[in-house]
């Protein structure tokens, strides 16, 4: 009886532990399971270290066509947008006015010229005072000064262009008044044109003259190499952004002012890294509860979190600044059930 009892009882403790080292044997086996992530070689993509504004196309320089009298307009001989040269007739004034006051002054410098011619007799023979003759002097210049006066303003009358260029949008009409330095028309200088942009204060410094830059303008689907760039110092009150100008070839002259277009400042130090940087899909990224963002790594097989600073951002990736090297093996799905140091194998 003893001998049946000890026999169930060394029955009983092999099966529970046959049913342990069964269970042990299960754990250990699931431990072992690595986790099946999706997975990509980090590397370098060019442009994402750059940093794009919005510009407009502005003329590189103007001239104001103006008229230094005041009468009414009897022709204006341009309209927008066409093309002048310098000297090249733009408006005509009436000139009945200056013509009269032409006139009137080749009378008065004939009058000064006979009284001169007697009064010069009379103080050759000493029959005149000395302060008569300063006066006749005096009467011949000043009439001389009125007759060169009339003649300008006659001359005023027909406008000429003062440089050449493209006429601008301000454009006086015949039959108009124009008034002393009221302008008729605008003459732009658009051979080689300017691209305005706003750059935010913490950005502005590292902008040089010699930045190199693209501009892309989407109305006439064409890129242009930017050149020497001219960097305001005054910034605006509300958006305390500054201004800076960049000079570009204008061949053809397919760029016209006030175009839209899209300024891509290249390797200008914007960001901490240069233009050509690793990058990572944007949903790779994930924020610890401090703020810190980071990604996950694969490394030996195993998943490790590995903190990151961001650059810019294009599409669906985004610029890693640092933390992350060429080659680095980034986890990009499968990373929500990951702890550090979980064992993982990339999906084929």
């Amino acid at each position: 009886m003893i001998k049946k009892k000890r026999d169930t009882v060394l029955l009983l403790a092999a099966i529970t532990c046959s049913m342990l080292t069964a269970c042990g044997g299960s754990k250990e086996e699931q431990k072992k399971a690595p986790a099946v992530v999706k997975t990509e070689i980090a590397n370098e993509q060019i442009g994402l270290g750059n940093k794009t504004y919005v510009g407009v196309v502005e003329e590189e320089s103007s001239t104001a066509v103006n008229y230094n009298g005041s009468g009414m307009l009897t022709h204006v001989y341009v309209s927008q947008g066409q093309h002048v040269s310098r000297g090249q007739l733009i408006a005509t004034v009436d000139a009945t006015q200056a013509r009269n006051m032409l006139h009137a002054a080749e009378a008065q410098m004939k009058q000064a010229n006979d009284a001169y011619e007697r009064m010069k007799i009379l103080y050759d023979n000493n029959a005149l005072p000395e302060i008569k003759w300063v006066e006749t002097l005096s009467k011949v210049d000043q009439a001389k000064a009125q007759l060169d006066l009339a003649k300008k303003n006659l001359a005023d009358c027909t406008i000429h262009a003062p440089a050449s260029g493209v006429i601008g949008s301000e454009v006086k009409s015949a039959g108009e008044t124009v008034l002393p330095a009221m302008t008729i028309a605008t003459i732009l200088n658009i051979s080689n044109v300017k691209i305005k942009a706003s750059i935010p204060e913490k950005e502005v410094a590292a902008i040089q003259p010699s930045t190199p830059t693209r501009i892309t303008v989407d109305a006439i689907q064409a890129t242009f190499e930017g050149g020497r760039i001219e960097k305001g110092v005054e910034a605006d009150v509300v958006t305390h952004t500054y201004d800076i100008r960049i000079l570009v070839p204008n061949k053809g002259q397919q760029l016209l002012p006030g175009m839209v277009c899209n300024v891509e400042v290249k390797g200008s130090g914007l960001s901490t890294h240069d233009s050509s940087c690793v990058t990572v899909p944007i949903t790779a990224v994930q924020q610890g509860a401090h703020g810190e963002n980071y990604v996950w790594v694969m490394a030996g097989g195993k998943a490790h979190r590995q903190q990151v600073q961001l650059g810019n951002s294009r599409g669906d990736r985004i610029a890693i600044s640092s933390g992350l090297n060429t080659g680095d093996i980034i986890i990009t799905e499968g990373f929500h059930r990951l702890s550090e140091g979980t064992e993982v194998t990339p999906a084929h």
